[in-house]
């Protein structure tokens, strides 16, 4: 079964977030995650200084145009951030200093740098005033999606009716502990008609049953799974350093902070996604293909 990941930060051991990528990593990944089913994927770009996210992105445009595999593979870039919630829980992984308000100044440049290939943008809705980079992304035929996010119901349902169609890794970029009925995950899923929502199927980042819950009440056809992977992905457990982070992988191949109190991404394949949607889920083979291939590509308009 082939697959489409629409949130792959790294793979192989290639951080995409580094700057300075070289060509052999880029088609390294490349390689790994098409001997793991992966037919296409979206590299992505999370929070940092915006002139290093800039190059970050600029660099892997380069290296793609020099690389039949990466040009096959590589469908264009997932920004998440830096626009999101800056409190702690909502912000997940993502460094506070860098964390800002949606500018359209700032979109433009990392769209540029991204030399047209910007698929999916991430940002928290109520950090975007009058929702003007949301305006901005949609009328350009490009998916935002909120992420990293706290907005009220109201917030959101105008969000979505400003150009959101996206919800990034539901259940995931929320504090341990929130309000019982009132919180963001209710709001999202107030509005499954209008949204499709990337859902993380390691088993801890959402537990199976969760996971269950969220494919009844979204219904199979909005949703995504995605793998949210960082660069140890495809190499199994062991120690790595990622980005600003000194990471354990251990055998549930997920990346936990130094202190534990937060996931840093997944170190799962595809692949391996799909024998849990299988095996622990009990999804047929079309719903599994639906979920990993089809949706994902609708969802990205691709």
């Amino acid at each position: 079964m082939n697959y489409f990941d629409v949130q792959v930060n790294g793979y192989g051991g290639v951080d995409f977030n580094q700057e300075g990528v070289s060509p052999e990593g880029l088609h390294t990944a490349c390689e790994m995650m098409r001997r793991d089913g992966v037919e296409g994927f979206l590299a992505t770009i999370i929070t940092e200084d915006v002139e290093k996210m800039c190059s970050c992105l600029a660099r892997l445009v380069a290296l793609r145009s020099r690389d039949s595999l990466a040009e096959e593979m590589l469908a264009g870039f997932h920004i998440e951030g830096p626009f999101i919630n800056p409190e702690a829980g909502y912000r997940g992984a993502h460094p506070p200093d860098a964390i800002r308000p949606a500018d359209a100044d700032e979109m433009k440049r990392l769209l540029d740098a991204a030399g047209g290939l910007t698929r999916v943008v991430t940002l928290a809705p109520e950090q975007d005033e009058k929702f003007t980079v949301t305006k901005l992304l949609a009328k350009r035929g490009i998916t935002v999606a909120a992420g990293h996010c706290n907005p009220s119901y109201e917030d959101l349902q105008a969000a979505v009716e400003a150009g959101v169609s996206l919800f990034t890794h539901l259940g995931n970029g929320t504090p341990p502990e929130i309000p019982r009925h009132d919180n963001i995950i209710q709001c999202a899923l107030a509005l499954s008609e209008k949204l499709y929502f990337s859902l993380i199927a390691d088993g801890v980042h959402l537990p199976h049953f969760v996971l269950r819950n969220f494919f009844q009440c979204i219904g199979l056809d909005r949703c995504i799974i995605t793998t949210d992977a960082i660069a140890p992905a495809g190499l199994g457990p062991g120690r790595y350093t990622m980005g600003r982070w000194n990471l354990l992988i251990d055998e549930d191949l997920v990346a936990r902070s130094p202190d534990g109190s937060h996931l840093v991404g997944s170190a799962m394949s595809m692949s391996q996604a799909e024998k849990i949607l299988r095996d622990q889920l009990h999804l047929k083979d079309e719903d599994i293909r639906k979920l990993t291939y089809e949706n994902p590509k609708k969802a990205i308009c691709l």
